[in-house]
């Protein structure tokens, strides 16, 4: 798919469609929106002259305005003509298979829908499509205008071939595509979270250490290393010359020691008044919508410096 002239559909304009749009757009794409909510619109607009500054700082495309946006309530008019369609739309199954039943009416036969999804499989999502070989998961990381990382599958009935034009195509836009070969709940990225969250506040609640403690054990360690090469290449530089074989034997015994200690995510929301206890003493003192601003000016320095080095992954 060349990069010139594109119309992509984005359906459902909350946090992940508005940073859709704005990514598109960056692309010197056309966008068409919808979004049936109240003021849909107008927040839409709002978020995207919000987040222009960053995705002007990250680069923007040949053709890229603004003004290629184009806003209807009406989801058959969005999609058609489109060349590619993003579903943002609530995470309830219902919702989304009637929106892809709208979708399916008014676009094009062999245009790709790609749904954001977080926790709902492609399968569940394409059940009673009349095309389903074309529907696939493209799930972004928030927030989906800066940050790279869209995992990208398949359902049952997807044909393969679609899985990896969708994965072309949102390479062509720069971002870092993965591919999902297997159906889990929560896909990858998430369940690699949940399990640092279940440890997380565990050891909160065991008393090891306070929620600040946590997160500057992670953002000033570990973390660091995360951003650059991932968890197994980075235990295969820790390795020495033996690599990730040797470090596996050697720690392999403690490792499966801790393990086995490790917490159990929480049966009850009882745990949430402590965490988000800690989270405020954190944050006292500090402007947390100036930490963010400044957090993201800190991503897309990191991206850009990532894109000179032709031997980081």
């Amino acid at each position: 798919m060349k990069k010139t002239n594109i119309k992509v559909a984005v359906v459902g304009t909350g946090v992940i469609g508005a940073g859709w749009a704005t990514h598109f757009l960056a692309q010197g794409f056309e966008v068409a929106a919808t979004d049936p909510a109240p003021g849909a619109e107008s927040r839409l607009q709002a978020w995207i002259d919000e987040s222009w500054p960053t995705v002007e700082a990250l680069g923007l495309a040949d053709g890229a305005s603004r003004d290629k946006l184009s806003f209807t309530t009406d989801v058959a008019s969005a999609v058609r003509n489109a060349d590619f369609i993003q579903e943002s739309g609530p995470e309830q199954l219902d919702v989304k298979q009637a929106l892809i039943a709208t979708i399916e009416a008014a676009a094009n036969p062999d245009v790709i829908i790609a749904s954001s999804s977080s926790g709902l499989s492609a399968s569940e999502i394409q059940a009673g499509a009349g095309n389903p070989q074309r529907i696939v998961l493209g799930h972004p990381f928030n927030p989906s205008h800066l940050i790279p990382l869209v995992e990208v599958g398949g359902g049952q009935l997807t044909s393969p071939q679609n899985v990896g034009k969708a994965m072309a195509f949102y390479a062509s836009t720069g971002k870092k595509a993965i591919r999902i070969h297997k159906e889990v709940k929560g896909h990858i990225a998430n369940r690699l979270q949940v399990a640092l969250w279940q440890e997380a506040i565990s050891l909160v609640q065991r008393g090891v250490a306070s929620v600040e403690d946590i997160d500057t054990a992670i953002a000033y360690g570990p973390g660091l290393r995360w951003a650059l090469l991932g968890p197994f290449l980075n235990l295969h530089a820790s390795g020495g010359a033996g690599g990730i074989t040797h470090l596996l034997q050697h720690l392999g015994p403690s490792q499966r020691d801790w393990a086995a200690d490790l917490g159990k995510y929480p049966q009850t929301d009882d745990y949430i008044r402590q965490i988000a206890q800690g989270v405020d003493a954190e944050l006292e003192g500090r402007d947390l919508a100036a930490m963010l601003r400044q957090r993201d000016d800190l991503l897309i320095r990191l991206i850009a410096a990532k894109r000179t080095q032709s031997q980081i992954p």
